[in-house]
């Protein structure tokens, strides 16, 4: 008996229409929001075995933000994305697609995304999360722009959004020090002018470095039990001095290949949006392919690391700063657990 395959698409006035192939995907509007409660290096001197100086010193963070009792990864993230919807000129009803990279959701099971299609009213857009940590929000948007150069979404909006004071180990001070809260968005869509817009990105994986940064608890390989809360299995684990060896050696081959992919120099460029884990990692990049540091929108220091939100927060920063110009060409970086990390090239 012959099988029936019945293939459900969307009706002709929810499709949007097609483009033609020179499209390029423009960033419309950004947003960031960050909670209100501040922890300072003096506040964890009094927490742990720290000092100011000796945060400062290794890392280049000075105060990070901490979510309130009772705020969501969600709820931040519906903060972001009102900001960069209203800078775009867009109404959530507009919207075709969420994309929300986090590794922080409100709940293991639905994904934050469809909490935050809800509470924007985006009943139009389909939504889902990803899951590649630091390098979520870069991800995202390479798959928004795959999906905006085919013609198949028109208005798409990318969140990178993290709670991450909630899966660190405060005894810790090798990884309490580092990360803090906050979401970022950009909302993405169609530009006719080839030479404006993302130019390309350049994604990468190696999955045998899986162990320098996980959470290795909660999962199916070690379920949720009293075993994994005595040893701190749902908590972050990292191996800072070999992801900065990583990072510090697969960063720069990425933002060059970037550069030759689109025929251009590291002096061509005149912006840098990083996500930003670590000042010297930054920092070390930057020197090796050749790209004065004044050029990175730098604030790891008011932040620390918000993981997948750092790179949309920082972007939405230097563009209400008035930094970022038309025609502009701004070199994106990102590196998170995985490790899974990438470049980018956009022209504002």
């Amino acid at each position: 008996m012959g099988t029936i395959i019945f293939l459900l698409t969307t009706g002709p006035h929810d499709r949007p229409e097609r483009l033609n192939s020179l499209t390029t995907s423009l960033i419309l509007g950004t947003g960031a929001y960050a909670p209100k409660k501040i922890l300072s290096n003096q506040d964890l001197e009094q927490m742990i075995a720290t000092t100011d100086q000796w945060i400062t010193e290794r890392t280049g963070i000075k105060t990070r933000h901490i979510a309130a009792e009772g705020e969501t990864t969600s709820d931040m993230a519906v903060c972001a994305a009102r900001e960069a919807l209203a800078l775009a000129g867009t109404s959530a009803e507009e919207l075709d697609m969420i994309i929300v990279g986090t590794i922080s959701a409100d709940m293991p099971l639905p994904s934050c995304a469809v909490l935050i299609q809800a509470k924007l009213g985006a009943r139009n857009a389909f939504a889902f999360d990803l899951s590649a940590a630091c390098a979520g929000s870069l991800y995202g948007m390479s798959i928004a722009d795959q999906f905006i150069r085919s013609g198949k979404a028109r208005r798409v909006l990318v969140i990178g959004a993290e709670l991450l004071s909630r899966l660190i180990d405060w005894s810790d001070r090798n990884t309490c020090i580092l990360f803090g809260d906050g979401a970022g968005a950009v909302v993405m869509g169609p530009c006719e002018d080839p030479q404006r817009g993302l130019l390309s990105t350049h994604l990468h994986t190696d999955g045998s470095t899986a162990d320098l940064l996980k959470i290795p608890g909660g999962g199916s390989l070690h379920p949720q039990s009293e075993e994994v809360l005595a040893n701190k299995w749902h908590k972050v684990a990292m191996n800072g001095r070999e992801i900065y060896k990583f990072a510090a050696k697969v960063l720069p081959l990425a933002l060059n290949e970037a550069l030759q992919a689109n025929g251009l120099q590291a002096n061509d460029v005149d912006h840098v949006i990083a996500h930003q884990a670590n000042a010297r990692i930054v920092e070390t990049v930057l020197e090796r392919v050749g790209i004065p540091q004044e050029k990175c929108w730098l604030n790891l220091d008011r932040y620390g690391n918000t993981s997948s939100a750092s790179l949309p927060i920082s972007l939405d920063e230097a563009n209400r700063a008035g930094r970022l110009r038309p025609g502009d060409l701004i070199a994106m970086m990102a590196i998170g657990a995985g490790m899974a990390w990438g470049s980018a090239l956009l022209r504002w």
